[in-house]
């Protein structure tokens, strides 16, 4: 399979001039186990983009769906896809199961890629004497951000779908998340840029903050605290782990959707304020 598949669903008939924002949602979604669920919340958002985390494809524990395909056409979306890992227990030597990121559009989507992390955890890799066990979650591959272009509004937003590393240190995720900062650097055009995705970590403070600063980009839910949970562990305790970063050219503000039962996780949401470009004709 290639590392990034697309599907395209929709292209959005022009909104009206009048709208003067974006919006955009991030969740790591637990593979899609409670696959209505997450519809139900999903489709009345009408959101321009949708970054999910943890998304399968073709594994047992979620009725061999293909989750990025039939999210994009129960939403009529377009979607990118990229691949993270290959889930050993999830599926078989004819039919393989996947595991990964999602990004969907109502607009369209373009230059879809992955970054595979150089650093990664060997956790997660298959030893021969670890049984190939569901609960165990033996897995080839690696951590990723999956980089996708949309159009909205005739201007290009670039955004990074990232999940780092779970297992490791935040030195770790780090490392990771300056791959994907060093990768922004290489838009000479100064495209609208969005990093968003389960960090895993604490990004508002110490090195990842100063980092994410120093790339010219801000936490763009802008809760006066984040101290409401995010992610939600086996003992509930709360983690603030899930982030929406945006250039510092875009004004903006976010919420917490707490009453969300759908996952582990909290989807968590921001809405951009546009420049004030001409409208596209």
């Amino acid at each position: 399979m290639p590392d990034v598949t697309y599907g395209g669903l929709r292209i959005l008939p022009k909104r009206p001039c009048a709208r003067d924002s974006l919006l955009i949602v991030s969740w790591n979604i637990e593979r899609g186990l409670q696959f209505s669920k997450i519809l139900d919340f999903l489709a009345p958002i009408q959101a321009d983009l949708l970054l999910l985390q943890e998304v399968d494809l073709n594994a047992r524990r979620t009725h061999y769906r293909n989750v990025a395909s039939d999210l994009a056409q129960a939403l009529k979306l377009n979607y990118a896809f990229g691949v993270e890992f290959q889930e050993l227990s999830q599926g078989t030597a004819a039919r393989p199961a996947y595991h990964g990121m999602a990004t969907l559009s109502p607009w369209p989507l373009s230059k879809a890629r992955i970054i595979r992390f150089r650093d990664q955890s060997t956790f997660w890799k298959p030893r021969w004497y670890v049984p190939n066990l569901a609960a165990l979650q033996r897995r080839i591959g690696g951590r990723i951000a999956l980089v996708a272009e949309a159009t909205i509004h005739g201007s290009k937003v670039v955004t990074y779908n990232l999940h780092l590393e779970s297992r490791g240190g935040d030195e770790l995720r780090l490392r990771q998340l300056n791959e994907v900062l060093a990768d922004c650097r290489s838009y000479v055009d100064q495209p609208r840029l969005v990093v968003a995705g389960d960090f895993n970590m604490i990004a508002s403070d110490g090195d990842a903050a100063k980092a994410l600063r120093d790339a010219g980009f801000h936490d763009a839910m802008r809760l006066p605290e984040r101290a409401t949970s995010i992610a939600r562990g086996p003992s509930h305790q709360a983690r603030v782990i899930d982030w929406i970063f945006a250039s510092d050219a875009l004004d903006s503000q976010g919420r917490v959707h707490e009453d969300i039962q759908a996952s582990d996780h909290y989807p968590v949401s921001a809405t951009l304020a546009r420049s004030s470009d001409v409208c596209p004709i």
